[in-house]
């Protein structure tokens, strides 16, 4: 008698730690026909054990991902081995709220998620338990520290001013585009840009409107750019852009149209109306390029060439006139390029 009462006492602690434990139990049968489901399930779904037991997982709780997670579950039936999923798989399988005062930005509980296969008697696998863990706590102060992480990523890369990348991380975009030119022998242009006459703007408006006039220029160069390509902020009032799979040409007419909508664009400051140009050397890469840094040297020696020829133009970089100093060294239009 005392053997089983002791065996009872044993069974009912088992079921209170079952029932109170601070992890979701639900064992389902081959059908998916639930046969528990503890109070940790019934406090976050509001389904009280008796008004779900024996009843289909799937059918009683239909915004469950079923084809997913029945793949998931006929795999622990078949090889006889436990599954884990976790929220970075999946952030939940239940939709639960989130009711925890520390981690109280997150909408929903964030789960972890043990498939683990239960034997009968004879051995045969004839029910699965899931173990479902509400790990909300980790899983925002993971995101948060990716989100901080990536933002100090962001800030490190970019210009404050422009919110065009800085000189640094835009030479890497640059090193790069070169070093697949090295190895694939592809086509890539890049693009120096200089505002005419910026030291004049700064002299009769202030260093305030130069800042302005700068923001404005990156903002109508970041409107422009394709997916592809990288803008930066190479000096004061010079801006670089590295044009993969591009020819002279074609960045030629990106340039152009850039130019245009520059020209007839206009800033605003204190009530006063500034127009501004820029000029514009294009140099695509070849094998006269020796460098990254040639690269940079070439455009310069185009946008040199528009400065000096009239300002608010856009000139493409010629070898073949380079090696003819007799020649100018750089040509206006794409056709003669």
């Amino acid at each position: 008698m005392a053997n089983d009462q002791g065996a009872m006492n044993e069974l009912h602690w088992l079921i209170d730690m079952v029932q109170t434990i601070e992890v979701g139990l639900v064992v389902l049968d081959r059908d998916y026909h639930i046969q528990l489901w503890n109070g940790f399930m019934e406090n976050h779904s509001g389904i009280a054990p008796n008004a779900i037991k024996g009843k289909n997982l799937f059918t009683s709780l239909p915004d469950l991902p079923a084809a997913w997670l029945k793949q998931k579950m006929e795999s622990v039936f078949m090889l006889k081995n436990r599954t884990f999923i976790s929220w970075e798989q999946r952030p939940c399988v239940f939709t639960f709220n989130n009711y925890r005062p520390i981690t109280g930005r997150a909408d929903h509980m964030y789960q972890n998620v043990t498939l683990l296969p239960l034997a009968s008697l004879t051995g045969q696998i004839t029910h699965i338990s899931m173990i479902i863990y509400d790990v909300t706590d980790i899983a925002v102060n993971k995101l948060q520290l990716k989100a901080a992480n990536q933002q100090l990523e962001h800030l490190s890369q970019t210009d404050d001013l422009t919110q065009l990348y800085n000189r640094r991380h835009w030479q890497t975009c640059l090193d790069h585009e070169y070093d697949l030119f090295s190895r694939y022998q592809g086509v890539a242009s890049l693009v120096m840009i200089d505002i005419d006459h910026f030291k004049h703007i700064n002299d009769t408006y202030g260093h305030v409107a130069g800042d302005k006039v700068i923001a404005h220029i990156a903002y109508q160069l970041s409107q422009s750019l394709r997916e592809t390509d990288r803008a930066g902020r190479y000096g004061g009032e010079e801006f670089a852009v590295v044009m993969p799979n591009t020819s002279g040409a074609d960045a030629w007419h990106f340039t152009e149209r850039l130019r245009e909508r520059i020209a007839e664009s206009t800033v605003t400051f204190d009530g006063l109306t500034i127009k501004v140009t820029v000029s514009l050397g294009i140099c695509e890469i070849g094998k006269h390029i020796s460098s990254s840094s040639n690269w940079i040297s070439c455009s310069d020696k185009a946008l040199y060439e528009a400065k000096q020829t009239g300002r608010n133009r856009s000139v493409i970089y010629s070898p073949e006139a380079q090696a003819a100093p007799e020649v100018p060294v750089a040509v206006a239009s794409p056709e003669s390029a």
